[in-house]
């Protein structure tokens, strides 16, 4: 215990990172920390925070303010935001990694959960980013991480809401990261492939091309974000971790439409899914 806390360098800055329970949030959570980097771990999990912030406080020796919050409630991240000035938190990188999918015909979709989708991948990010990116400038320092997907360079029949919002978060990223240039502020879309994570089991479809299709290779999360955390201290504004991905963010955008289409339904299809 004690070589680790000997190598680990203290900064003295802090880290917000919502949906930190599992998965990227988690993995991204451990890179911080191991770098000696102060945290606060947002998830609706109370007990699984309580466990990451014990063990990371023994291994770093970092504070770690726990905040249990329902990020599908409009007013979460105004809630989030006024918690760290009452504490007098200042937040020196932003996390958002918080996410969620559906599948099915988007006809068939329970409403309420597509609408929580989009209030968690699009609204959240937008506002979080929003209130901690005007601190940020004032102070002329300090990262965003926004977490997209592969999906976003994609049409997603099946899962049309969710590759819709990623696509929405990297194009919000890349914009927001052109327009604070020069100010000390900047941004990072991360677009990860497959990977095993807890997205299949959110999603209803462990099938699904983001999900994982039948004999696709999966990366794990620990291998994502090594890739990601890399790409983050280099300044990056865009980050496709893994050759697979890298390839595909270079090529998908040059196939037509129509083919792609076609390839991600039936990528994406499953025997319940009955055709019209």
């Amino acid at each position: 215990m004690a070589a680790i806390m000997e190598t680990t360098k203290k900064t003295n800055q802090t880290v917000l990172i919502t949906g930190a329970s599992w998965g990227f949030g988690y993995e991204l959570a451990k890179k911080f920390a191991e770098d000696g980097y102060n945290l606060v771990l947002v998830a609706r999990s109370e007990d699984r925070l309580n466990e990451i912030a014990t063990d990371f406080k023994s291994k770093y020796g970092i504070k770690i303010f726990v905040l249990v919050k329902d990020l599908f409630s409009p007013s979460a991240p105004d809630e989030i935001h006024q918690q760290m000035l009452d504490n007098t938190i200042q937040i020196d990188i932003l996390v958002n990694n918080a996410g969620v999918g559906t599948y099915g015909q988007f006809s068939e979709i329970e409403t309420q959960k597509d609408l929580n989708l989009v209030q968690l991948n699009v609204v959240v990010v937008t506002h979080m980013t929003k209130l901690f990116l005007k601190d940020m400038i004032a102070r002329k320092q300090g990262k965003i991480l926004n977490v997209a997907s592969m999906a976003a360079y994609l049409p997603g029949p099946y899962m049309a809401t969710y590759f819709a919002s990623k696509s929405y978060v990297k194009s919000f990223t890349e914009s927001v990261n052109e327009e604070v240039k020069g100010s000390g502020v900047s941004l990072m879309a991360l677009c990860p492939g497959v990977a095993a994570t807890k997205f299949q089991e959110t999603a209803e479809n462990k099938n699904a091309l983001i999900g994982g299709a039948k004999g696709t290779k999966f990366m794990s999360a620990e291998e994502v974000i090594e890739g990601a955390y890399a790409d983050f201290k280099k300044g990056k504004s865009l980050s496709t971790p893994g050759a697979s991905t890298k390839v595909m963010s270079y090529i998908v955008p040059f196939l037509p439409t129509s083919l792609m289409l076609k390839f991600v339904k039936k990528f994406n299809s499953s025997p319940d899914i009955k055709p019209y």
